[in-house]
This record gives C-alpha cells, sequence and structure tokens, in this order.
C-alpha cells in the first residue's frame, strides 16, 4: 500500500513538473528584468509615446495598438515550447545590442523615426542573444518579427505605395461601372460621371486597408490554422482581398451617385464604406480559408 502510495505520489510530481512554467526563465532574475525595463523606458520612453501618438491620431496604423498585445499573446502561448528552449547566453548579444543603440542615435540625430523606432526592436534581440541565446531568439522570431508591423511606413515609401492603389482601384472601378449602365471617362485616379467628379484621394486608396487586413491575416492564421504554408498564403492573399474589397467601395459610390443622390452618396454613405468594405474584406478572407480547407485539409494530428 504503501508503495504504491509513492508510486502515485511521483506521478502526481511527475504531471505538476510537465505543466509549462509561467515565470522567468531562470537566467534572468526579477531584478535584472526591472533594472533592463526602467533604463529601456528611460532611452526609448519619447520614442513610445510618439508612436503611441501617431497610431492615436492617425487612421492608417491604429492596428499599431493590437500588434504588441498578440506579440505577447503568442509569447504566452507558446510558453510551454519556450520553457523547453536550452539557455545559452551568448556575448554576441553584445554586438547587436551595439548595433541598435548605434541605429537609435543615427535616426535621433536625423529625426528619423524610422530608425528611431526600428532601433527598440534590435535591442531587444540584442538583449534576447545576450541573457538567453540564439536559440531563444529563433524561437521568440515570429512574435518578435510581428512588432514590425506596430512602425509606421516611412512616408517616403508610402508615398509610393499609395498612389499606384489609387490609379489599380480606379482603373477597376473604371472597368466595372459600365457593365452596371454607369457611363464612366478616367483621367488617371480622377472618374468622371454623369454631373459628377470622384477623385480617388490617398485616403481612398485601401492603404489603411491594406495594412490593418494584412496585420489581422496574420493573426488569424496564427489562431485558426497551424499550416505555415497556408498561414503564409492568406497572408499573401490579403493584399488582393484589400484591393478588391475597395475597389467595391468605389464602385458602390459610382451607383449611388448614379441611381440614387450624389449627395448622400458624399456624405453620410461615403464615409460609412470604410466599415462596410472591411466587413466584405474578412468574410472573404475567411471565405478563401474555408476553400482551402476544403481543398487541402489540415491533419487531424496537426489540428
Amino acid at each position: 500500500m504503501t508503495g504504491f502510495l509513492s508510486l502515485n505520489h511521483l506521478a502526481q510530481i511527475d504531471r505538476i513538473s510537465e505543466r509549462p512554467q509561467l515565470g522567468l526563465p531562470k537566467a534572468i532574475s526579477w531584478g535584472q528584468l526591472a533594472v533592463i525595463a526602467a533604463l529601456s523606458l528611460w532611452l526609448f520612453g519619447p520614442t513610445l509615446i510618439h508612436l503611441v501618438g501617431q497610431w492615436w491620431h492617425n487612421p492608417d496604423f491604429s492596428h499599431g495598438f493590437f500588434v504588441p498585445v498578440f506579440s505577447a499573446f503568442v509569447v504566452w502561448h507558446e510558453r510551454a515550447r519556450l520553457a523547453r528552449v536550452p539557455l545559452r547566453p551568448a556575448w554576441a548579444g553584445l554586438a547587436v545590442l551595439a548595433f541598435g543603440l548605434f541605429v537609435f542615435i543615427v535616426g535621433q540625430m536625423g529625426a528619423e523615426l524610422f530608425l528611431a523606432r526600428s532601433s527598440m526592436l534590435i535591442v531587444l534581440a540584442g538583449l534576447i542573444v545576450l541573457l538567453l541565446g540564439w536559440s531563444y531568439l529563433r524561437a521568440l522570431l515570429f512574435p518578435l518579427g510581428f512588432l514590425v508591423l506596430m512602425i509606421p511606413i516611412p512616408a517616403i515609401i508610402l508615398n509610393q505605395i499609395t498612389f499606384p492603389l489609387q490609379l489599380l482601384d480606379s482603373r477597376l472601378a473604371a472597368a466595372v461601372l459600365p457593365l452596371f449602365g454607369v457611363p464612366v471617362f478616367r483621367e488617371g485616379n480622377v472618374i468622371n460621371l454623369p454631373g459628377i467628379q470622384l477623385n480617388v484621394a490617398e485616403a481612398c486608396s485601401g492603404i489603411r486597408s491594406l495594412l490593418s487586413l494584412t496585420t489581422l491575416a496574420i493573426i488569424y492564421g496564427y489562431l485558426t490554422d497551424r499550416r505555415l504554408t497556408v498561414r503564409v498564403l492568406l497572408t499573401v492573399a490579403s493584399v488582393p482581398i484589400a484591393v478588391a474589397a475597395n475597389s467595391l467601395r468605389i464602385i458602390g459610390t459610382g451607383l449611388l451617385v448614379q441611381y440614387w443622390d450624389k449627395d448622400k452618396a458624399e456624405g453620410f454613405f461615403h464615409a460609412s464604406w470604410g466599415v462596410f468594405i472591411f466587413a466584405i474584406a474578412l468574410v472573404m478572407m475567411y471565405a478563401l480559408h474555408e476553400a482551402i480547407c476544403w481543398v487541402w485539409p489540415e491533419p487531424k494530428e496537426a489540428a
């Protein structure tokens, strides 16, 4: 009887030891973490405040609020796997850390926000290598890389993306509207309709929905499918889905102008199209995922 109780006690200990640990890795103490956090806030505090302010005031980058939250969720969700990663702190992390600080200084001196903000991720990667090792950095590569999406694209690059999107959306709308009996004459990103002129401005280019939908596609793929190929496919597909959904917005506006009231088309209905079209884009992504799962079912082991 005593032997049976001992075996049962040992089995309970084994089950407890197999549970994922919620604490810090053994290589880091709470005191070290507090010092690192304090120094990071002192160094990057103004940069972080300005970054959050841009998320709040610029709708094109409002998805930035969700990026660090999801990255933290991924780390928590993968805590059991991370607990099995061997800890091999490497002095090479100092080189990565020094490079990150150099990028930060260059960004501050040149008033280049993108460099200053990107340096935070480089410094974080250097700290991970220095305190935990390269294996831990590889294990955290996905949540760390996902944080890149919280950094707004530089204006010089954003402008190179926005204008081609304006032209593409206007071309698609000009090609589809005549199929519904709407005469169209297009000049660049300007669509001339009977009695009104639609200007596909930067706000209507779809860049906001493109950035948000790409971010959401990565989150959706991670939560719903374990296959890396399917996750990448959903992320890539978010680009044409966003373009198609935004073209529907312009087409809908043209139909309202032609068959209802141009004043209403330019007022409330035009402003509310954004939410409606984004919902359509989400439905299109869900339908694509369902089609992929129907053609290529996920193995039961993976599910």
